[in-house]
């Protein structure tokens, strides 16, 4: 037993994390091109989406915008009706359609994309939800975190 516990402190913190990284790997590995698909996704990244929106309309005064209000739908593609829609891959498009904070219906088209790991990033047109940056109510430049957002999706379901 001795011998096994010094190995152990000789091999350091490196192969530790190797170690983890490994077992984390493992445990996700079932969990790849297959889980994404078109519902998941669309499940996902529409109320993500309207959160994000929710916060962007505060940050520029707006009251009475809620995530009810917004009633934001998305509807996913990959790559064109030649492509299955699923798998991971930078060639997703969502086209999620909202109300927005003057109350006009809009629909927009945001490129996304989506990784093995149950993830995605999204990015949409700057027209519907401003640049990068917007200015807050005390005239500070921030974030806009509408512009382009990250989330996940529950691969099981």
């Amino acid at each position: 037993m001795h011998r096994t516990t010094s190995r152990i402190r000789r091999l350091g913190p490196t192969t530790a994390v190797l170690a983890v990284v490994a077992a984390v790997f493992a445990a996700t590995a079932g969990h790849g091109g297959e889980d994404i698909t078109k519902p998941r996704l669309e499940r996902a990244i529409a109320p993500t989406f309207a959160n994000l929106y929710v916060q962007r309309s505060t940050i520029l005064g707006k009251t009475g915008v809620t995530v009810a209000s917004i009633d934001a739908h998305a509807a996913c593609d990959r790559g064109g009706p030649k492509v299955p829609d699923t798998g991971p891959g930078a060639n997703w498009i969502c086209m999620i359609t909202f109300t927005d904070d003057a109350g006009q219906r809009q629909e927009g088209k945001f490129e996304v994309t989506a990784n093995a790991d149950a993830t995605y990033v999204a990015g949409g047109p700057s027209k519907l939800v401003g640049l990068a940056t917007i200015t807050d109510t005390r005239g500070v430049d921030v974030t806009n975190p509408a512009f382009e957002f990250d989330g996940a999706f529950d691969p099981d379901t």
